[in-house]
């Protein structure tokens, strides 16, 4: 896996290994050991989620507060998006910050969202399905 740091603390952008050949191509979207191993502690995620959406609807920016507050690793099924995550954490050296990535299908790359940062994202494919693993339940609240 390619690991790429961002200018938000904690913020990864993580692409894996690709095997592919005619047929098409395999590789493993998620291995909890390293994973671990990348972000430098141990990180449950408790639910997975899906999105999609047609060219040019924005979603977010979400945030849920302590003691619900998630963390969350997106990736990009189907499409293309502009991804954009805004540092909330008040004792963070980039707090108010924002950082905004193309992800895109073809390309594998994923973001890993720390707990404490707002998430949302552009479509700008013709559609987007968008894969999200939280750390945390969604609350309304």
């Amino acid at each position: 896996m390619h690991v790429a740091t961002t200018p938000l603390d904690g913020v990864l952008l993580l692409t894996p290994r690709v095997f592919g050949d005619e047929r098409g191509y395999f590789l493993e979207a998620w291995n909890q050991r390293s994973f671990d191993e990348v972000v430098g502690e141990r990180v449950t995620f408790v639910q997975d989620n899906r999105s999609r959406s047609a060219r040019g609807v924005l979603r977010g920016l979400h945030y849920q507060l302590p003691p619900a507050a998630q963390g969350k690793l997106v990736s990009v099924l189907e499409g293309s998006i502009y991804d954009v995550v805004l540092d909330l954490r008040p004792d963070a050296k980039t707090f108010g910050q924002p950082y905004g990535v193309e992800l895109r299908a073809e390309d594998h790359t994923m973001i890993w969202v720390p707990p404490g940062l707002a998430h949302g994202f552009l479509v700008t494919s013709p559609s987007a399905t968008i894969a999200y693993k939280t750390t945390d339940y969604y609350s309304p609240q």
